[in-house]
């Protein structure tokens, strides 16, 4: 059995406002278990302008075997953090904040926050995320008349896919826009993220040669506008991709700079010496120009101006819902400078003032916990929160061989660029520690717009080493988990891949009907119609109820409804206690072959045959007196 403890979440069971304003009182609600205490005193202890300021909780009353306090904060930065404060009646203090129950004081960074920010919108916490990389996806009948670029290598859709150098970046299998929403509603998601449109001189298009045209390759701004129209006419948005740390090197810009001292351009790059040949770039990429945010028209240009790179693609004819920005956490930063809170905030308010229903994601590879206080990103592309982690718990390394960018024969399995080391090996107590680690300090409400995928087109493809079995599993925590699915194009299709490159294969068309895919096929979308039709799984609060070696039990709560989750590598056979589970004799199956018996103590007990993922609807959490 796993003991209750006192419970508190940035969702609206626990925080009456989520999206306060300077100077705003916000409720928050702790619940403890009865027969925890006795306590004496619940207090809040908040840390305005780095000095501590205390608030005395209220009882509140008692519903379904929790004692619920309250106390008022007032929001007075524009981060507001606060934990709580539990005093026995033996004299004994307990901390709680975003990593849970502690007997020692604890980190500020890891308190529990409120965020006096623009809120992102609603829709956000609705969605479910498909990830697109345009030269792989679908050819239509259109692709055949556009010409071969000079940087291109043509590749038929079979062709296997070239994982080393040049190939890596110059095979070219033609992949364009048209007939890309078709799949995507059979399938039930309703975000799609595409990689970049713009002309570049690589398959990837991460070296854009300008931002002011989508690649004729795709189909240029017609089909753009076009895909964006058909996708929101089936109720689906969609968000392009910036790199708002580097261009091309072909890109108009830096063609107009380099090897032009006093060019207007040379502001918006480092160079580094007097003929504008050398210059900073990214990770020592030649073709990847590192921009200097100090520029005031680079600013203009690239995110204030009227037809800037962001601003053009959000308005009319095209409309575009919001962006993820490549390498956003590199961005403004080299050496002793560091634009990077400036740049974020400066896109985030362009992007609400023409849209306030867009979004803005960032992307930050590691950890991200400095970025994402709210002051920019309504989420990021990061992976140690999540992927890593599901990764390192439901894998089982094959040592099949696979080929570098340099044509290096390696059998170690690729994680995401470690040197040496490949997948490591956890339990599933490493996996909810690793994810409390990397969500401790994140802001609940930014939390929820962290992206959530297996894997994506810079990382090989989860399938390739899952452990037999644990596909389902590991879907089914990333559509139940708090954050924002994602569905990389392919996963779908049971696709392999053993490094970045190797996984962006081209999308086997003809095959939706063959026994094994459909089967995978089904999986998703049953599980995006999982996420989907249940609010919880995007705003609700997360409490764990049960974590072994093997296992993990939690629910996502709100006051309308509960879901909860078994998610499980071997077998399951788990015990909650009374009063761990309201309402579970109202359960309702979801998902899974897993049984659930409650006893008459109120007991529950959870058993499944391993590898094994299964959730339940369970009525909503009752509260005493109204939120």
């Amino acid at each position: 059995m796993t003991d209750l403890l006192p419970h508190h979440d940035g969702s609206a069971l626990h925080v009456s406002d989520d999206a306060p304003a300077l100077g705003d009182v916000v409720r928050v609600r702790l619940r403890v278990p009865a027969g925890y205490g006795p306590l004496a005193a619940v207090r809040t202890r908040s840390n305005p302008d780095h000095e501590p300021e205390w608030t005395d909780a209220e009882l509140l009353g008692s519903a379904d075997g929790w004692d619920w306090w309250e106390a008022p904060v007032t929001v007075r930065n524009p981060r507001h953090g606060y934990r709580f404060l539990l005093q026995h009646d033996d004299g004994r203090i307990e901390w709680l904040n975003q990593t849970g129950i502690h007997r020692l004081e604890t980190l500020d960074a890891e308190d529990f926050a409120l965020v006096a920010e623009p809120a992102p919108p609603a829709w956000l916490h609705g969605s479910v995320m498909y990830q697109v990389f345009p030269d792989r996806f679908a050819r239509s009948a259109q692709a055949d008349a556009h010409p071969t670029p000079d940087w291109a290598v043509p590749a038929a859709w079979d062709t296997p896919v070239d994982p080393v150098m040049p190939g890596r970046v110059s095979q070219f299998y033609g992949g364009d826009l048209p007939g890309i929403v078709d799949h995507l509603v059979r399938l039930g998601v309703n975000l799609l993220y595409l990689t970049p449109v713009f002309p570049a001189a690589s398959n990837h298009r991460y070296d854009a040669s300008s931002f002011s045209r989508v690649d004729p390759l795709l189909g240029g701004d017609e089909a753009y506008a076009r895909l964006i129209a058909e996708a929101h006419a089936r109720g689906i948005r969609v968000i392009g991709d910036l790199t708002s740390n580097h261009s091309g090197d072909r890109h108009e810009w830096f063609r107009a700079a380099f090897g032009h001292p006093g060019a207007p351009e040379e502001e918006f790059y480092y160079f580094t010496d007097a003929d504008n040949t050398e210059y900073e770039c990214w990770l020592g990429a030649k073709s990847l120009p590192k921009f200097d945010w100090a520029s005031e028209e680079l600013r203009a240009r690239f995110i204030t101006g009227e037809d800037s790179a962001v601003a053009r693609w959000l308005k009319p004819p095209f409309g575009a819902d919001g962006w993820r920005v490549d390498v956003a956490n590199m961005t403004g930063r080299l050496g002793a400078i560091d634009l990077n809170a400036e740049v974020r905030r400066l896109l985030r308010d362009t992007v609400r003032g023409i849209n306030p229903d867009a979004i803005l994601l960032g992307e930050s590879t590691n950890d991200a916990t400095s970025d994402l206080q709210g002051d920019g990103w309504d989420g990021a592309m990061t992976y140690p929160s999540f992927t890593r982690p599901v990764w390192a718990w439901l894998s089982e390394p094959t040592g099949a061989p696979y080929l570098t960018a340099e044509g290096e024969e390696r059998t170690e399995s690729w994680f995401f660029g470690m040197q040496v080391g490949g997948i490591p090996r956890y339990t599933a107590r490493d996996f909810v520690d690793s994810i409390t680690r990397f969500t401790g300090g994140i802001p609940w409400r930014v939390r929820l717009g962290n992206m959530q995928p297996l894997d994506t087109h810079d990382t090989a493809r989860f399938a390739t080493n899952a452990a037999a079995g644990t596909v389902p599993v590991a879907v089914g925590l990333s559509v139940t988990l708090p954050g924002l699915p994602v569905v990389f194009a392919g996963d779908e299709f049971g696709l392999t891949g053993a490094d970045g490159e190797s996984s962006r294969t081209p999308i086997p068309w003809g095959t939706e009907d063959e026994a094994h895919t459909a089967e995978r096929i089904a999986l998703y979308r049953d599980l995006v119609g999982l996420r989907r039709a249940h609010p919880v799984l995007g705003t609700g609060g997360l409490r764990w109820l049960h974590v072994d070696d093997e296992c993990v039990v939690f629910v996502r709560e709100s006051a309308a409804e509960t879901v909860l989750v078994l998610a499980a590598r071997g077998d399951a056979d788990v015990e909650l206690p009374p009063g761990a589970l309201a309402g579970a004799s109202a359960a309702a199956p979801l998902f899974g072959d897993a049984t659930l018996a409650v006893a008459g103590d109120g007991a529950v007990a959870l058993v499944a045959e391993g590898p094994a993922f299964a959730a339940w609807a369970l009525p909503g959490v009752a509260t005493p007196g109204p939120r």
